[in-house]
């Protein structure tokens, strides 16, 4: 049984995203969730959340039959979401560009076999 919990527009770049993700892609749900709670960074919250919603999905689905502390993390990707593009005034009336990027993360679980 698989489930599946994905967040969008999430205001990080993918590549800050990355460092959590793959400190936590293959282990136990459990695991996952207490090597992230003590993790000193903005995205290992919102990656905790993003998990506890995938448990939860996987529960649901199965009508409560999945043993929640038998999952583990399958798969969890970090995509390009859209970049705002902002303008910063600088010097001599010249322009720098700020590019403000978003993610899109999504977390596959499923029973250990």
């Amino acid at each position: 049984m698989e489930a599946k919990a994905v967040v969008r527009f999430v205001k990080m770049s993918p590549r800050k995203m990355r460092i959590v993700a793959n400190m936590i892609r293959g282990k136990n749900v459990d695991e996952a969730i207490a090597t992230l709670k003590f993790l000193p960074k903005k995205s290992a919250k919102i990656v905790e959340k993003l998990i506890h919603s995938a448990a939860a999905n996987a529960d649901d689905l199965s009508k409560g039959k999945v043993d929640v502390d038998a999952l583990f993390i399958k798969s969890i990707a970090v995509d390009n979401g859209p970049i705002q593009k902002r303008w910063m005034p600088r010097a001599m009336g010249r322009a720098n560009r700020i590019q403000k990027r978003t993610s899109h993360v999504t977390v596959v679980v499923a029973e250990a076999a």
